[in-house]
């Protein structure tokens, strides 16, 4: 078994587990949705911009899902996490599963993430957990990118044709009830805020909604009133849709155990 650092040895191994599976599975989720449109987006520059996008975050997903075995100390590998586990036990944003949609329904989906997930990843940088803080030391610099570029999209397509305005308005109105998930606290969220580990979801809020806002003026799109938020992702409560992915990305370790390249 690992041994325990500091960190650790004040705050519950399971809560570090299960936030770093958070992490990963995040990652792992949107990675391969966005890996979906190789070969399929609306120009080769896109096609590549997606693919790369898909690539860093599955890149992180190893660096998370890694350190969360580590954590676990049962033996699973990064590997084992992604692709032998069910979906009542991954733990990402719903926001992270919805399908593809068109190309404005993925690169609003995209950007609502970027946004969070740069502000969140900026934070995890302080980490009193050295390693989570290297993590996301790494990957900042690929999120910082992602956002640049999401953002750059959404207002060129908002503030576009009729028709791009149109589209992205819809994403964005279909997308809305699944961003609140973001910010809600979970009972350990405090445990490990407390620690210095991980910031809590609702401290974020504020700065993804001036992110957010300033973009959608741009955009020339109207932001949702606020309403219900779906949740549940982060306690393993999904929608159909995660099953359909996991179901192609596990195929080949379920079918094949152990098959290696």
């Amino acid at each position: 078994m690992a041994s325990a650092t500091a960190t650790e040895a004040a705050v519950d191994r399971a809560a570090v587990f299960e936030f770093l599976l958070s992490m990963g599975d995040n990652a792992l989720i949107l990675g391969h949705r966005l890996s979906e449109w190789c070969g399929h987006a609306p120009a080769l520059e896109e096609d590549i911009a997606l693919a790369n996008t898909a690539l860093d975050l599955i890149g992180q997903t190893q660096l998370w899902l890694g350190l969360a075995g580590e954590i676990e100390g049962k033996g699973r590998s990064a590997d084992d996490l992604a692709h032998h586990r069910d979906a009542l036990e991954f733990r990402n944003l719903l926001l992270t599963e919805r399908p593809n949609g068109d190309y404005g329904k993925t690169v609003m989906r995209q950007f609502l993430f970027d946004a969070w997930h740069y502000l969140c990843l900026t934070a995890l940088r302080d980490s009193s957990e050295t390693r989570i803080a290297a993590i996301a030391e790494k990957a900042s610099k690929e999120a910082s990118y992602h956002l640049e570029r999401s953002r750059d999209l959404v207002i060129r397509l908002g503030d576009g044709t009729a028709e791009s305005h149109t589209r992205m308005q819809a994403a964005l109105d279909d997308l809305w009830p699944y961003t609140g998930e973001m910010f809600m606290n979970e009972a350990s969220d405090a445990e490990l805020a407390a620690a210095g580990v991980a910031p809590q979801p609702a401290s974020l809020k504020n700065g993804w909604d001036a992110l957010v806002a300033e973009a959608l003026a741009e955009a020339t799109l109207k932001k949702p009133v606020d309403g219900y938020m779906h949740k549940g992702g982060k306690r393993g409560v999904h929608t159909e849709h995660l099953g359909y992915v996991l179901a192609e990305l596990q195929f080949l370790q379920r079918a094949y155990p152990g098959a290696t390249w």
